[in-house]
């Protein structure tokens, strides 16, 4: 369950943006642990597909999103989730037990085109190279040193405080002139999924069903049932 802290906009797709202006999980240890495993293990050809598309649906609104955005994250985040905070303008996290970072690799799983753009738009293209080959997982203080994240936090609230004073900061700059910047900044990777949405999901299709990939989803599941 998201817990929404602010955000009053009115268009449906300024509304899905204000959602995520500044969140955090209600999970006490999770911020997001990224895509659900069992959509994709031994998936229904027809969901598999809803599952991929509404995902391109939800990034495409909050990367591209003309308002400001920040991401209080309370708890791990991984894969998924960690792609959530980078879509994000800002990310303050809770230190220092948890964890952030793009793994898919370590599940045998490549990440789109869209994921490594996410991360590059905040990391150098070297470190991203590196980040998504070994599916690193960063701590907070690791992620911060990189610029993975912005700022750490001591709690939930402390966190949900200091993105509330980003959100205040950027309400202060001329609403056009950053919004502008903001999707000029963004825009080659909005423009690549916008123009190979139905490639990128023929590839995650073909991808999720080889053999050796479920192999490694069912070894996957197999060690969770075992924690």
């Amino acid at each position: 369950m998201w817990t929404i802290v602010r955000g009053n906009y009115g268009t449906e797709d300024e509304i899905f943006c204000s959602l995520y202006c500044n969140l955090f999980q209600a999970s006490p240890t999770v911020f997001s642990a990224g895509l659900d495993i069992l959509e994709m293990y031994k998936p229904k050809p027809d969901r598999l597909k809803d599952f991929w598309a509404s995902l391109q649906d939800m990034w495409l609104k909050l990367y591209g999103c003309s308002y400001p955005s920040v991401a209080a994250i309370n708890g791990h985040s991984p894969a998924g989730g960690c792609l959530l905070a980078l879509s994000c303008e800002y990310r303050v996290m809770v230190g220092p037990n948890y964890t952030i970072g793009l793994n898919e690799t370590k599940l045998g799983i490549v990440a789109p085109k869209w994921f490594l753009y996410s991360m590059q738009n905040v990391l150098s293209t070297r470190e991203t190279e590196l980040a998504l080959t070994m599916g690193r997982m960063f701590s907070t203080d690791e992620a911060l040193k990189i610029g993975l994240i912005d700022e750490v936090a001591s709690d939930k609230q402390d966190a949900v405080s200091k993105a509330e004073k980003f959100l205040i900061g950027m309400s202060k700059i001329p609403a056009t002139a950053r919004k502008l910047t903001k999707l000029v900044c963004r825009e080659e990777a909005l423009k690549w999924l916008t123009k190979n949405r139905e490639q990128d999901l023929q590839q995650f299709l073909h991808f999720v069903n080889l053999e050796a990939v479920q192999k490694g989803l069912h070894l996957y599941l197999e060690a969770l049932k075992k924690k």
